[in-house]
């Protein structure tokens, strides 16, 4: 199995690469520059590495580049400097995927193409008419208007929700939602859940970094997972800062 990932320089990017080669997965990552891998991925046999900004790729390079994975996940996200975070390109994630799931169904392969996409707890899933408090709601609307990169993941997953939809049969994807992100140097253990269990404004979750890239390798390595997801937007919190939460109460 061949996993393309774009986003692979970035903090949970990174990790997933990792995941995916330490569970004998082949790996092509779009990357501009390697500065950010460690030297054991980037020397590792089974990483082909495409230099390339992803965005600037025509789309018959994209095409090419598509062609012969069985699954792509998206890492992508927007820097947390100002720049990054108001600089374009505004519509990064939105636009990749868009492309992405273009250049698959011209490859039209013989499978379904697996299409992971990493995402945000604060944004909802519209297929099930997740409820949202007034507050939170004011709250969201706000970010729409200052934040690029909150209407980015919006329209990204709203893509795959309403673009490529249920029943492709080329494409199968999934959006994976972690609350608050943090940086942990080992996996813990973590849940899953098909909505937000809690306001990501005003009650966040913690999730590791460590464990979305977990997850999101569990989506794409393993079958009962993946049918267990598919189609759907799972949200995931560290399990050790849910059983602290309880505790409190």
């Amino acid at each position: 199995m061949t996993t393309l990932v774009v986003g692979a320089s970035g903090a949970t990017g990174r990790l997933l690469v990792e995941q995916l080669l330490e569970r004998g997965q082949h790996v092509k990552i779009v990357v501009r520059s390697t500065t950010n891998l460690p030297d054991n991925l980037k020397s590792h046999d089974n990483l082909s590495v495409i230099h390339a900004s992803l965005l600037d790729l025509s789309d018959v390079e994209m095409a090419r580049h598509v062609s012969g994975c069985n699954v792509i996940a998206s890492c992508l996200g927007h820097n947390l400097s100002f720049r990054g975070m108001f600089g374009p390109p505004h519509r990064l994630v939105a636009d990749a995927t868009r492309r992405l799931c273009h250049a698959v169904i011209t490859a039209n392969p013989k499978d379904p193409v697996k299409l992971v996409l990493m995402n945000t707890a604060g944004n909802s899933n519209r297929d099930l008419n997740e409820q949202v408090s007034f507050a939170q709601q004011c709250v969201i609307g706000l970010l729409r208007l200052l934040l690029p990169p909150h209407v980015d993941n919006e329209h990204a997953a709203d893509y795959l929700r309403t673009q490529i939809g249920q029943n492709s049969g080329t494409i199968e994807w999934a959006v994976v939602r972690p609350d608050k992100l943090m940086d942990d140097t080992k996996a813990t253990e973590f849940t899953v859940h098909p909505s937000p269990i809690r306001s990501a404004i005003f009650d966040a979750g913690l999730t590791s970094r460590i464990n979305v890239s977990c997850f999101m390798a569990d989506l794409i390595s393993n079958d009962p997972t993946w049918d267990q997801w598919k189609g759907k937007m799972p949200v995931i919190y560290n399990k050790e800062r849910e059983a602290a939460l309880a505790e409190d109460t």
